[in-house]
């Protein structure tokens, strides 16, 4: 059985490796007039939606191992959580630089199954992620250090 590999490798460093099937495509959900009062809780609760189906390709160098999963179209999630009055510090929880990496971040925190559990490793795909935007290292690692601090506090 042959292995596919991503199309495009969107991260490459030393300890992991990030490939996607496309690039990911991710749209701001808008309330419209004709929204119901649950869209409209949705829509505010999570505002952002991937576009498109994504398979997503992670590899972990340091031990050996390689993560597949799919990210499916119409997948909505909120962006970077962000606390409000830190928003002048790191920026806003809609800051572009910040979606991929809370896309994929989101969807690890809600299937812990797809890195066999690894709340480290999952951390470390957000801060390479975030750096692959175009977040600076030094924010991308204190925002990489709030996640993982944060999951461990919630026991993952």
């Amino acid at each position: 059985m042959m292995i596919q590999q991503p199309n495009i490798m969107w991260y490459e460093g030393k300890e992991l490796s990030i490939g996607f099937s496309e690039v990911p495509h991710v749209c701001i959900r808008y309330v419209t007039p004709s929204s119901t009062p649950s869209e409209i809780e949705s829509i505010k609760k999570y505002p952002f939606m991937c576009k498109t189906t994504l398979k997503v390709w992670l590899f972990d160098h340091v031990k050996k191992k390689s993560y597949s999963f799919t990210i499916p179209k119409g997948y909505c999630f909120d962006g970077a959580t962000i606390p409000r009055f830190l928003w002048r510090i790191i920026g806003s929880k809609t800051d572009n630089t910040f979606l991929i990496a809370a896309l994929v971040h989101d969807i690890l925190c809600e299937n812990h199954s797809y890195v066999d559990n690894d709340r480290n490793f999952s951390s470390k795909v957000f801060r390479a992620l975030l750096i692959a935007g175009g977040v600076g290292k030094v924010k991308a690692q204190v925002m990489y250090l709030a996640v993982d601090n944060f999951q461990r506090f919630c026991k993952w």
